[in-house]
């Protein structure tokens, strides 16, 4: 539907219908593709979460990695005790780790995510001769005995003394730098590495017995990593720990030989999420019909979406139950400019109005453009397209005074076009005693009702279906 394209003082445009029966054109077209729009969002968000979940994390440091040469990896660790005649294994199943921890040896016990089960826990400490264990999970330090919770973490600024340790590793070393986690534990287990010398302190390094021998929990990591092994006393702990020496019975290798047990070797243990004997995770927990349950709710959403938001056609006008007369929604238009003291707004309804009865009585066509509405008028009045022109478009509107002299300026020239399209002269554009310029009647487009449109130039609300020309103040009432 075409209509006529009115650029208002205030800086708007209007999509004004001039000829008969015309109604205001809907964008119908912008809604029609709504649901396809919401699709779109969803498979775009659907999309870019995706790409977050698979996004490539292996680039990371990861601590305390065997293979790693960053500064938080291991690296150097594991070439320097392999060189040293240990044989070192990197595992990430549980059943491989208890079945190498029960031939002897060390077994470490890297499970800084979180990922060892109780069970796989209670199973190497029923198999392992020693264990040297890297965990903050109470399940994991429950099952292996440890009465030791992480309290907090420590970061010493300078080498703690460990001269008097008892164990050996860390007796031999004499001071090693303690960053890491400390542990609360009780007295009656072997406790080094303190915190600080305050009431509350914290241990890095915790030692208790096994079934088969003793399991040390390392809260202290940085005497294993690159970036610190070469601190204080870190590398002879760190070799002595997970090599072949720190025994508390004094024994050494060559009597592990004689005795069967094989302390050459080192068991790197790192579980994973998705390895035997990892803790379940969400997903394990959850039970069998959740996924499809979650995949129904998921499509049903989209064809919700897709039947809500799509548009099979153009909007139709439906027929309200209650008919309103004209006067009454004029009326209230006009309280609601004088409450906001919108003159500019007013007069602009004015002209707009006036555009349309113009056009139509000059017989122009629905989509003529304001600009030939106001050739069209000056040719049929005689008057100048210019002077016509700041009658039906104008400037802003600052005072009454202004607000009335358009408003009857508007009246005057929709006169002067009836006048000169019926031979009739125009009559005067005030009565005498200065009252009300009565103008031609006009019907309300959205109504349907046709009410006289009348300009008040006193101060008094008109009762007619134009709005109120006057702009008095009524301290924000209507």
């Amino acid at each position: 539907m075409s209509a006529t394209t009115l650029t208002t003082s205030t800086g708007t445009r209007s999509d004004v219908p001039v000829g008969p029966g015309a109604a205001p054109e809907r964008p119908e077209r912008r809604r029609r593709f709504a649901g396809w729009g919401a699709l779109v969002l969803i498979g775009v968000v659907l999309a870019v979460g995706a790409g977050i979940a698979g996004m490539d994390t292996s680039s990371e440091p990861v601590q305390l990695d065997p293979t790693s040469a960053t500064p938080t990896g291991t690296r150097a660790l594991v070439h320097v005790l392999e060189q040293r005649g240990t044989r070192v294994d990197i595992v990430h199943d549980a059943p491989a780790a208890t079945e190498s921890a029960s031939v002897g040896g060390t077994v470490f016990v890297d499970d800084s995510a979180g990922a060892l089960s109780a069970r796989s826990a209670r199973q190497l400490k029923h198999s392992a001769h020693r264990v040297v264990l890297v965990t903050s999970d109470t399940r994991v330090l429950e099952a292996f005995g440890l009465r030791a919770t992480a309290a907090a973490e420590v970061s010493a600024t300078t080498p703690v003394d460990t001269s008097t340790c008892a164990v050996p590793a860390a007796a031999a070393a004499r001071t090693l730098t303690a960053t890491g986690t400390g542990f609360d534990a009780p007295a009656s287990m072997v406790r080094c590495l303190p915190s600080d010398d305050s009431g509350a302190r914290t241990w890095g390094l915790v030692r208790t017995g096994i079934p088969n021998g003793t399991v040390t929990l390392l809260g202290a990591t940085s005497v294993l990593q690159n970036g610190s092994i070469t601190s204080a006393g870190n590398a002879s702990f760190a070799l002595n720990l997970l090599g072949t020496t720190d025994r508390a019975d004094g024994r050494t290798a060559d009597d592990d030989a004689v005795h069967g047990a094989s302390s050459a070797r080192l068991t790197w243990f790192v579980p994973t999420a998705s390895s035997d004997g990892a803790a379940p995770s969400l997903a394990d927990l959850a039970p069998g019909w959740i996924t499809p349950v979650l995949l129904v709710g998921a499509l049903v959403g989209l064809a919700a979406a897709f039947w809500r938001g799509r548009r099979l056609g153009p909007l139709v006008v439906e027929r309200l139950p209650v008919v309103v007369r004209a006067a009454e929604t004029a009326e209230g238009r006009a309280r609601l400019y004088s409450r906001t003291r919108d003159r500019t707004h007013a007069l602009d309804t004015l002209r707009i109005a006036a555009v349309r009865r113009i056009g139509r009585r000059l017989g122009l066509a629905r989509g003529t453009h304001v600009d030939l509405v106001v050739a069209a008028a000056a040719v049929a009045t005689g008057r100048p397209a210019a002077s016509v022109g700041a009658v039906l478009v104008g400037g802003r509107t600052h005072d009454d005074a202004t607000l009335v002299a358009g408003a009857d300026a508007v009246v005057e020239l929709e006169r002067a076009v009836i006048a000169s399209t019926s031979g009739r002269t125009p009559t005067p554009s005030a009565r005498a005693d200065g009252g009300g310029v009565s103008a031609p009647a006009a019907s309300d487009e959205t109504t349907g009702t046709a009410t006289p449109t009348s300009t008040s130039t006193s101060t008094s609300t008109s009762t007619s279906t134009s709005t109120s020309t006057t702009m008095p103040d009524h301290g924000g009432r209507p």
